[in-house]
């Protein structure tokens, strides 16, 4: 797909204020979309170049609203990128139903909301759909489990509704990224429930991930792989970015003793 191919066409793209999202927003823009971010709050976020549309993706009336101002406003959708997620630090003995909970509304939930929204208007341009998942939705991080599971669930959704799309044209993918170079990204939220049994190792493993956000992947690499997979004419499921999201995976698949004596040494588990 060329850039003249993308003049008039529409994008949305969730979690856009900032960060990875708004990154990915300014390369489709530069590509000819015409570009729908979405937040929480506009009218507090710095002008990123493109339109803002206030959107909470864990409320089915703010995100019919925001669908229906890019129609009102565009007339039409040829991509939606679902960016927005949120991160929960914390054994599972530590984390509530409660805290559950809130996390799948944004992760899982809020991408099905949206996704559902949207897809009237995709399928009516045989559009595309792009889900930022993660690493952790295929290799689980210790004392992320819930975290974990939430982007495991949206593997689930995004492959079964890849089969459902394709009759009507819709080419639907996942980036899987490991961890990325993001500094100033705000900490996970951390379990309420702390409990001493836990502190060492989850301590250290918490180090580990953070770790990630001041060594990681160059976000850059992100949004070239999203523009790449947006002008694929037959874009793959599973787009994985960095050496950790391409390597860990398999080596779980090949031997999974050595994956989780690999795992357990890369969080320092069990470390006295």
């Amino acid at each position: 797909m060329s850039n003249l191919d993308d003049e008039g066409r529409v994008a949305l793209v969730t979690g856009a204020a900032s960060g990875l999202g708004r990154a990915i927003a300014v390369a489709l823009a530069t590509r000819g979309y015409s570009v729908f971010g979405t937040t929480r709050r506009p009218e507090s976020a710095a002008a990123p170049g493109f339109p803002l549309v206030a959107m909470d993706a864990s409320s089915d009336a703010s995100v019919e609203q925001a669908i229906e101002t890019v129609r009102s406003r565009a007339g039409r959708l040829d991509l939606l990128v679902n960016n927005v997620g949120a991160r929960l630090f914390g054994a599972i003995e530590e984390t509530s139903v409660e805290e559950a909970k809130a996390l799948f509304e944004t992760n899982f939930f809020g991408t099905h909301r949206v996704t559902r929204a949207a897809l009237p208007l995709l399928r009516a341009s045989a559009g595309r759909i792009v889900t930022i998942s993660s690493l952790t939705g295929l290799n689980a991080i210790p004392f992320a489990g819930l975290y974990s599971a939430s982007k495991w669930a949206v593997e689930a959704y995004t492959e079964s509704l890849r089969h459902e799309l394709r009759p009507f044209g819709v080419r639907v993918s996942l980036i899987e990224p490991g961890p990325v170079l993001s500094k100033g990204r705000p900490a996970p939220l951390r379990a309420r429930a702390a409990l001493p049994a836990y502190e060492g190792a989850q301590r250290r493993a918490l180090d580990v991930v953070l770790s990630g956000d001041d060594t990681g992947i160059d976000a850059g690499k992100v949004v070239d792989r999203v523009v790449r997979v947006v002008d694929s004419p037959t874009p793959k499921l599973r787009n994985r970015v960095g050496a950790a999201a391409t390597w860990l995976p398999r080596l779980k698949m090949l031997s999974w003793t050595w994956y989780e004596k690999l795992l357990r040494r890369r969080y320092a588990l069990d470390r006295a």
